[in-house]
This record gives structure tokens, sequence and C-alpha cells, in this order.
């Protein structure tokens, strides 16, 4: 099969990037969680066809890339990211001839593909781990077993901890220990041995021929540990991101690594691009990971984390765009993923939250760079807060964590169509269970609605291809003006954005003429008066 992009789409999706170097600089790629998208056959399950027929949203959409979740064959301890074996196609999800022919449609439509990569870690039911477990010489050094400490070596070899809650180290039943820094179920691969290197840069192959057009790099940040795998000494430290040094995240080995995937990605046309999810403690640490000869992106995750303030807003802004643009990058924003509490949630809820969670994705659009938009923020879905304990697969939750922060509810099967659950996500139900009261927030029920958050979406995406100045990194940062307190204002090549954080009307000279808004805008074209909690952008 060939895998090309029609020329049309292509060039409209790279009309500003052609200039600056590369169609990812400014491209707005929209993540799809497999299993939560679209289900073809019934299961209950969001599988790969699913997602080859929903595409066409997603093109009209106007987004340029879709990132697809992990979907190799895999136990599905944690959602598909313990990896059983990484150049198969799980059942669940369908077979090898589905994801070329997704690849095959995107391409058709415009739409680049990039796949998940998910190196830090195997499943426990990878070849190489059942063979770590059954004694083959050698094959524990592909991970990292260690005798543990204490009287008959029955404590952990380390004091350091899970992600998911309680120790990092298992033990066997020789007694042994083995590391995760996320589920007993995902060992960490030890990244010094040179055939875990080896491998792969064959999988990366595997997909490359396939026509994929890119990797995001799961825990890129987490490949490498320190010398001696050191005791971190203190008690708080199971986190993707702090303000200090871990001895097992953000060390300097894992660029190595990096670069030689960069030469991989360069060998092949396209450009094919590769994503970092890389959780580092300041926006210098995460610049270093999008230096020319490393990654193409990383994930703005500060910028994820931000308060609804715009002081705060402003730092994170500014600081990320010097850091990145010191070596040559764009920036990569995101409100939202898999991962994290929907930010409609995260900004307070309800109707203020859905009007800060619109206003945020207007102020993100409008940045210079790239941007991420999660499955669902383009229909305003909230997280689901009451799901039933019976029914989360959030390994977190099962290590005991408690509710709060779990993943479960941001993955639950976004609505088509229709007035009861499943709303057209497939004919077997769906593997959460979807609120009552999402018949209002599907597709079909926000499409042609002028007011709603799907067609603002598709609004601003069509606006972003329009104004040359929208998006483009190299047009140069934001140009700060002087605004009342909570108010954010700032001009970029042909357009001005405006962000009231207040929860009021303001008003203030008018910047220009009002082309987007978050909220409905009165102006006179002397003065407007801003809806709280909203932003809007204005024609120069």
């Amino acid at each position: 099969m060939t895998h090309e992009l029609t020329a049309s789409r292509l060039a409209s999706a790279s009309s500003n990037a052609t200039a600056s170097g590369g169609w990812w600089r400014d491209a707005v790629i929209y993540q799809v969680y497999v299993r939560s998208f679209a289900d073809s056959d019934g299961d209950g399950f969001g599988d790969l066809r699913g997602v080859r027929e929903r595409l066409p949203h997603l093109a009209r959409l106007g987004v340029d890339a879709v990132w697809l979740t992990p979907f190799y064959v895999s136990p599905q301890a944690d959602g598909g990211y313990d990896v059983a074996d990484y150049r198969a196609v799980d059942p669940l999800f369908g077979d090898l001839s589905d994801a070329d022919a997704l690849v095959d449609s995107a391409h058709a439509l415009g739409l680049r593909v990039i796949v998940d990569v998910v190196p830090n870690h195997t499943s426990e039911q990878h070849p190489w781990f059942r063979e770590a477990l059954a004694g083959v010489p050698g094959a524990r050094d592909l991970y990292h077993f260690r005798p543990g400490r204490g009287p008959g070596g029955a404590e952990p070899p380390n004091d350091w901890k899970s992600v998911f809650g309680g120790p990092a180290w298992s033990r066997t039943p020789d007694g042994e220990w083995y590391l995760h820094l996320f589920a007993p179920e995902q060992p960490d691969l030890n990244w010094e041995h040179p055939e875990v290197a080896e491998e792969f840069a064959s999988v990366l192959r595997f997909w490359l021929d396939l026509g994929i057009d890119g990797f995001r790099v799961d825990v890129a940040h987490g490949m490498v540990k320190a010398p001696g795998l050191p005791d971190i000494g203190h008690g708080a430290q199971a986190t993707l991101i702090g303000t200090e040094p871990l001895p097992f995240f953000d060390q300097d080995g894992v660029h190595e690594i990096l670069r030689s995937w960069r030469r991989l990605l360069d060998s092949y046309e396209g450009p094919r691009i590769g994503v970092a999810e890389a959780w580092a403690p300041t926006s210098e640490r995460l610049a270093l990971y999008v230096r020319p000869d490393e990654l193409h992106q990383a994930f703005n995750f500060r910028f994820l984390n931000c308060p609804w303030d715009p002081a705060a807003m402003r730092k994170v802004i500014d600081e990320s765009l010097a850091a990145t643009s010191s070596v040559g990058a764009p920036t990569t924003w995101v409100l939202s993923n898999h991962d994290v509490v929907r930010h409609v949630t995260r900004y307070g809820g309800g109707e203020r939250g859905l009007a800060r969670a619109r206003a945020a994705a207007l102020l993100m659009l409008a940045l210079p760079g790239s941007a991420y938009v999660y499955q669902g923020e383009e229909l305003g879905l909230p997280e689901v807060l009451d799901l039933p304990d019976s029914v989360r697969q959030d390994p977190a939750f099962a290590r005991g964590e408690g509710q709060d922060g779990l993943r479960d509810g941001c993955r639950v099967p976004i609505p088509w169509s229709g007035g009861e659950a499943p709303y057209d996500f497939g004919d077997g139900g769906s593997w959460l269970p979807q609120p009552a009261d999402w018949g209002g927030l599907s597709v079909a029920a926000q499409t042609g609605d002028p007011h709603s958050t799907l067609e603002l979406y598709r609004a601003a995406l069509e606006l972003r291809r329009a104004l040359p100045g929208l998006g483009a990194p190299d047009a140069g940062p934001p140009t700060w003006l002087s605004a009342p307190k909570d108010v954010l204002l700032f001009t970029r090549p042909g357009f001005a954005c405006t962000l009231n954080t207040r929860p009021a009307v303001l008003e203030l000279p008018s910047p220009g003429r009002p082309v987007l808004s978050s909220s409905p805008v009165e102006t006179d074209g002397r003065t407007v008066r801003l809806p709280p909690d909203s932003c809007t952008w204005w024609a120069l």
C-alpha cells in the first residue's frame, strides 16, 4: 500500500510550517485513546477499525495529525502501556492489516499518524521477562534484578517508590527483586544492555516501514537510572515531575538514546518525528529533549499544570518559549491527556469550568508552536468523578491510592450521537460507563450549534490555518501589552489575543476587530466588554 498524503490537504496543513522547516512545528495533533474512541465490533472496547471509520471527524475538526495510544499485544494491566509484543496488534484492537489500513485512510485525508512507543518497561508477559523469571542465562541482564537487603534479602534493594504507589520493587520466587517504576506487571528495562537498544531500533523501523509519521515516546525521561541505583533518602518521591533531580528520572544518559533515535528518524523520508513525554523539573531541562539532534517535540506539562491565574500563565509561557527557542525548537502546548483530570474539571467544573476550558483552548491555540487536543476536549467533556470502584481499571487504584487523581475518569468513551449510552460509541455498551447526561455533549448534538464547544474548536482551527501569525513559531513570541489585573493581552503578527480570568465582565479599549471568542463579546469598535473567563482573538 502507499501512504501518501493528499497534495491539497498537505499544502493546507503545512502552509505555515513550510517556511519554518517542518509540518510538526505548528501542527495541531489529536490524541486518540484507542479503547475509548470508537468500537467497530460491539465488544465495548474501541479499536483500530473504529478509529479509521471516525477519521472524517478529525479531518473536519481541522487537526493535522492523530496520535494513537498503544494498540500492541498486551495483557492490559495498564491500558496497553504494558507491551508483550511491540510488532503485533492486540486482537482487542484488530490486527496488523487494520493498522495498515488506518494509516492509509489517514494519509488519504491529509492526516499524519503518530503512535506510542513504550521503551522504559515491558509487560511481565514479554518473552524477555518470561525468560528472566525462568532463569534463562543472561535474560535478567535486560532488566534491573537485584538481591534484597536485610536478613535473608527480605527488604527491597533501595527505597524507591512506584509512581502507582508502594515500593518500586517486587520479589521473585527465587528471592531476587526486580525494578518497576510503575505497576509490578511493568518491569523496567536495563538500557545499559546493548540488546535493548538494538531491539527498539528494530521496532521503530518496523512501524516506520509501515508508513507511520512519528512516535510519542512514553516516559522518555525514565529509561536511564543513576549508577548504582542509590537511595533517595526521603519520603515523598513517587511522582513523575518535581523540583529536584531523582535518580530514576531525567538522567543525562537518556539523551544519547534519543539522539540515536533522531538519526534513525532522519534516515526516512518525511520528516518523521519524535515526541517526548518528558516530565522535567524545569523548562530548561525540558528543552534538552528538543535540541537539534534529539526529538522534535516535548509536551509542556508546566502549562498543563498552570493554575487559572494570568501572572502564572504568562510566566510559564515566557519561560517555555525562551527555553525552547534557545535550542531552535517550537514549544508544544497541551491542556489534557489520558493521564490527567480533564481541564474542564481542573478549572472548577460546571459552567464556569467549561467557560475557562474554552478560553484556555483559544489561548493555547494562539501561542507559537504545536498543540495537542485530547479526544473529547473538543466536546467540552468533564472528568467522570463517580465511577463505581468495581469498574475502575487504573492500576494505581488497585494499589490503594484512593480515587482522587486517578485516570479512569478521563478515559470514559466519548459520545458520538443519540440520547443515551453508549451514544453510538458501539453496539455493545462501553468498557467504562458513560454519564446519563452526555447526550447533549455528543458530536451530533454539537454539530451546527454556533455556541457549542465543538464548533468553537472547528472555527479556531480554521482560523489558525488562515491567519499566518497564529501558531507559527518563527513569527516570534507574543508581544505583551499593558492590561488590567487578571487580564492577558498580547499581539502576534496580524492579530491580538485577550484573556479575561475575572468572574465578571471587564471593559477596555478594543484591540481590533473580534474574529473569534470563547464567549460572545460586545464592542462598538472603540471599547469592548470582555465576558468573564473568556478569550478573544482580534484581527489587527
